[in-house]
């Protein structure tokens, strides 16, 4: 195991990659290329404390391990290309790196709308750099439009409000959060914001942003039912896109970021790609829990549960081996923090949005949230009762055994 390995992508993903490689034997050279110059650090409090309080990336900075003193970290770089039949891999300065081995962690960047706009007028929360600008403009009075009613747009809202914000969110669905986690808990988590004096235009989209010459930087948000909202800083909060750019023409599924067998190695028409894996936000992969349905998972817990199996499927690729160990099945865990309360998701609750049920306590205080298909429990919300966590979580985890394991990607070759 003396060959190389390149890691695309230096967030949590591309550091549990390296950390999982040594842990697992891989005794070559791992390098690691980012395209932001930060060292990897944590992306959640970009929304919540950081922003309040101040993004200082020291502070956010993950600590990395003694075993990974020796991987070069090639930061502020970016790739621009691959070919995944010669194992190489382009970077922005037009220089070739050959591999033996390739990770692909190079996550998602903020989904952007399609507005004439200019998008210096628009923030997103995605970056250090992201959360820096915003928090500069998030003064006490200020005008605050988000456009989105996620939880990465309710975060924001929570935190805006706490500095003295006048805050509207705008929605196209009918509550926020209804998307993944469905009407009951959207409308209790709006009436929670709009308690705090955060109002909502939900059931609108916006079609054009303005500004007038004599505005001093206010934009003029227009909606589709032809309202108008002042705002003295816009925030985008649509969604996410895979990056997966530079992984064109490589005859790989990226419909929706990288499609991989349960082995975590990329899907070609001729089969796996045995010495390539991709984990964290970019990878979509058989979740075996749900019938193996293929996922795109963006919680913070998955680049850390994945690293370990796809380190020993990479290994397994490159050396020739059979992959050790069970299939991957991991347990989607998700939180967010909005006014002093946890909201913990774990399973897929967006799999049963038409069957949720109340399974202990009031949704206007503490709750859990049961989320059925087919009369089978998918997923479970906690609005607080932190003490439960461990009870409802077993209870998703038997209710839901993994289908039989598939041998895909687990024999053949390249």
């Amino acid at each position: 195991m003396t060959g190389s390995v390149v890691v695309v992508g230096a967030g949590l993903a591309g550091l549990r990659a390296a950390e999982r490689l040594r842990a697992a034997g891989w005794a070559g050279p791992v390098t690691v290329i980012g395209s932001e110059p930060h060292p990897p650090y944590n992306r959640p409090p970009l929304t919540k404390t950081a922003l309040r309080d101040g993004v200082d990336p020291e502070a956010l900075a993950f600590r990395q391990r003694p075993s990974t003193a020796d991987v070069e970290w090639r930061l502020g770089t970016t790739v621009r290309s691959a070919d995944l039949s010669e194992r190489t891999v382009t970077l922005d300065d037009g220089s070739n790196l050959p591999y033996d081995g390739l990770v692909i962690a190079t996550g998602v960047s903020a989904r952007r709308l399609g507005l004439a706009a200019p998008r210096s007028w628009r923030h997103t929360v995605r970056t250090v750099e992201d959360a820096k600008a915003l928090r500069e403009d998030l003064q006490d009075g200020s005008r605050v439009v988000i456009i989105g009613g996620g939880f990465i747009g309710c975060e924001v809202a929570s935190t805006a409000v706490s500095l003295g914000c006048e805050v509207t969110v705008v929605e196209p669905l009918s509550v926020p959060l209804e998307g993944p986690a469905g009407p009951a808990l959207g409308a209790e988590i709006q009436r929670r914001h709009e308690s705090r004096g955060v109002r909502f235009r939900t059931g609108r989209t916006v079609v054009a942003m303005r500004r007038e010459a004599a505005a001093e930087g206010r934009t003029t948000v227009e909606l589709d039912d032809g309202g108008r909202l002042v705002a003295d800083v816009v925030v985008e909060a649509v969604g996410s896109t895979a990056n997966t750019g530079w992984l064109q023409g490589q005859g790989l599924d990226l419909t929706n970021g990288v499609l991989c067998d349960v082995d975590l190695h990329p899907l070609t028409a001729a089969g796996p790609l045995r010495d390539v894996v991709a984990i964290g936000d970019v990878a979509r992969f058989p979740v075996p829990m749900f019938r193996g349905m293929p996922c795109r998972i963006e919680h913070w817990t998955m680049p850390t549960e994945m690293a370990g199996h796809a380190a020993r499927s990479l290994i397994a690729g490159v050396t020739g081996e059979s992959v050790a160990g069970p299939a991957f099945n991991p347990l989607p865990t998700f939180w967010s923090d909005q006014y002093g309360t946890r909201i913990q998701s774990f399973g897929i609750p967006a799999l049963g949005r038409d069957d949720v049920r109340v399974l202990e306590g009031d949704l206007t205080s503490e709750a859990v949230l049961g989320y059925h298909r087919a009369n089978t429990l998918v997923g479970v919300v906690l609005l607080g009762m932190a003490k439960q966590m461990i009870t409802y979580r077993q209870a998703l985890i038997d209710a839901n055994p993994p289908a039989p394991a598939t041998k895909l990607g687990r024999e053949g070759t390249r």
